[in-house]
């Protein structure tokens, strides 16, 4: 069992205290927030990451997890995992304010590992271990939101870029994890994490460009993507199209990557064409709800179906479903809103409801825009019956087309024409 530290309790944080208690080891969290101590010391977790909370309260029960508002109480911890956040700054570089302060208050002892979890640009953890003069593992994390002890569970890889004996002495915290470890150096454990994200951006901007050229051309966006996915070369992940991407992660790391790639003399041109087809995406969605309802936005209502920026977390942080909202909003559109994991009267321009009939009455043109699984349950007839339109643009791809059809309502989906 191994003294740990780690700072912050958002999802990553929060998550590698837990799991990692959940392993045996003695976990203590310090986290800013006192409300948040509060909250978390009496095992309520507000995070709607499945089997967070019980993970947490496990823990607590045991003795084994505690959290505290003192960054004193990381002081001579065996290790100290940095769980803080890194968004994007004016220019889209990182801001490491929040590692600095992690750095600043930290009183290490003898034994002390700082291991980053934080994405952080490469050279960072470099910088850090020569100006602290204490052991520094870079330990990037690739938790996807709604799954993240799972993933923590069950990783695909575990990346540890540092010098010996700490990425050893890391690498043993994980051992019951029995997955694949890469050992490396700090700046390509840092790249890694970055270039990994940047690839998935890649990927699903090129299936929002496909699926708009099969609307031009008559071709079936389903049979595309299906033909490529057979390719063991690329596989079926990441090849839905939909209304842009977003979350906490992809859009800072894509343009801090970029950021990274100009200090260095290397213009990243894909990842930059990719951004900008992202944001041309938004503006796709907004032009086919306005086909869908006759040519004009001003003053018509439209009823939204999703509002976080995917399914199975309450984020709203970067969603593409509010950067379309924002556009239609732009244009004059009146926006009421459901999402079953979002609460609160409003969401950007967006008038939240807690019923979706509520989302769809008196409204022009209904568009689904995250994919909740739960929207392909609904009861269509009934939301045909209030609203004033017969037309659903389903971004997502989550609802049967004859299903609606059935209802009375007409299906308009991307990479498929209209």
């Amino acid at each position: 069992m191994a003294a740990v530290g780690v700072a912050g309790a958002g999802y990553v944080g929060l998550t590698t205290a837990a799991c990692l208690a959940g392993l045996g080891h003695d976990v203590v969290c310090a986290e800013v927030d006192q409300s948040k101590v509060d909250e978390l010391s009496g095992g309520e977790v507000s995070l709607g990451e499945p089997d967070l909370a019980p993970l947490v309260r496990d823990g607590l029960a045991a003795g084994r997890l505690r959290f505290t508002a003192d960054p004193g109480a990381l002081d001579g911890r065996e290790f100290v995992f940095a769980c803080v956040p890194t968004p994007a700054g004016p220019d889209g570089a990182a801001d490491l304010g929040a590692v600095e302060a992690v750095l600043a208050a930290l009183h290490p002892g003898p034994r002390t590992v700082l291991v980053v979890k934080s994405t952080v640009p490469v050279g960072t953890c470099a910088r850090i271990a020569e100006t602290a003069g204490i052991p520094v593992v870079s330990n990037p994390e690739f938790l996807r939101e709604g799954h993240a002890v799972h993933d923590f569970r069950h990783p695909d890889r575990i990346v540890l870029g540092g010098e010996e004996p700490a990425v050893t002495r890391v690498a043993a915290l994980y051992a019951d994890l029995g997955a694949p470890v890469v050992r490396t150096d700090h700046a390509s454990a840092e790249l890694g994490k970055y270039a990994s994200n940047a690839f998935l951006a890649l990927k699903l901007s090129y299936v929002n460009l496909l699926a708009r050229l099969c609307e031009r051309t008559g071709a079936d966006i389903d049979a595309v993507t299906r033909a490529m996915s057979l390719d063991e070369r690329i596989g079926p992940h990441f090849l839905h199209p939909g209304p842009g991407w977003g979350g906490s992660c992809l859009p800072k790391d894509t343009r801090a990557l970029v950021a990274t790639g100009a200090a260095a003399g290397v213009d990243l041109t894909v990842l930059r064409a990719a951004i900008e087809a992202n944001d041309r995406q938004h503006d796709h969605v907004v032009a086919r709800v306005r086909e869908a309802a006759g040519g004009r936005l001003d003053g018509v209502r439209i009823g939204l179906f999703g509002l976080t920026f995917k399914a199975g977390t309450h984020d709203l942080r970067d969603s593409p479903a509010l950067a379309v909202a924002g556009r239609l909003a732009a244009a004059g559109a009146v926006l009421t809103g459901y999402d079953p994991g979002v609460t609160g009267d409003q969401a950007g321009p967006v008038q939240r409801v807690d019923d979706p009939v509520l989302a769809a009455k008196g409204a022009r043109v209904l568009v689904v825009l995250t994919e909740w699984p739960e929207f392909g349950g609904l009861d269509w007839s009934q939301l045909a019956a209030v609203a004033e339109g017969d037309a659903v643009v389903d971004t997502r791809g989550v609802l049967d087309p004859a299903a609606l059809r059935g209802s009375g309502l007409r299906c308009l989906r991307l990479g498929h024409p209209a």
